[in-house]
């Protein structure tokens, strides 16, 4: 960042001000990385840009609720999980594609990670993972997928840190059982 460019904090303190300029360059800094996330989070492009922008509105709104105790892009993927968290609680869930036609894909365009990643998404694990609440999934994915530690998942999500690893808990247990049944 130059030396006379605000820095997140203060473009907030802006942003709490009603200054629209501000919200702007927070969204030209930070919209890239939140929609890359968004999109680890969902396949679908449209869910995840909705999320962004509403994001963006829900900072508009409440950006006077910045405690300033953190990093501003904390915060702000904090926000957008949420918000994509309350949109696929109301979507239904994708009907689950048939292992025939996972078989049918010219094993030569398969690679290796190809041929993982179809297992995973489309196998048991998939399955199992489509059946958690999302809570618990967001849970599951901040610490397993993206490697966070459960303080540092409790911050993105915005939820205490008990409750994460409470929700990771109750995630692989239900994810064992479910795995389980499906081999008995």
């Amino acid at each position: 960042m130059e030396r006379n460019q605000p820095s997140d904090v203060d473009l907030l303190r802006q942003v709490a001000a009603g200054d629209e300029r501000a919200l702007r360059e927070l969204l030209e800094r930070h919209s890239a990385w939140l929609l890359l996330r968004l999109r680890r989070r969902t396949p679908d492009e449209e869910l995840a840009a909705s999320a962004l922008q509403d994001t963006f509105v829900a900072v508009w709104r409440t950006a006077r609720s910045y405690r300033g105790d953190g990093d501003v892009g904390a915060w702000l993927w904090g926000i957008a999980v949420r918000q994509l968290v309350s949109r696929l609680r109301v979507r239904q869930a994708p009907a689950p594609v048939a292992q025939q036609v996972v078989a049918a894909l010219s094993p030569a365009l398969r690679s290796a990670e190809d041929e993982l990643l179809l297992a995973v998404e489309h196998g048991d694990v998939g399955s199992a993972l489509d059946r958690l609440s999302p809570e618990l999934r967001q849970a599951l994915q901040a610490t397993v997928l993206d490697g966070l530690s459960t303080k540092e998942a409790a911050r993105l999500l915005g939820v205490p840190q008990g409750t994460v690893k409470s929700r990771v808990r109750l995630a692989k247990a239900q994810m064992r059982r479910q795995l389980m049944e499906g081999i008995a």
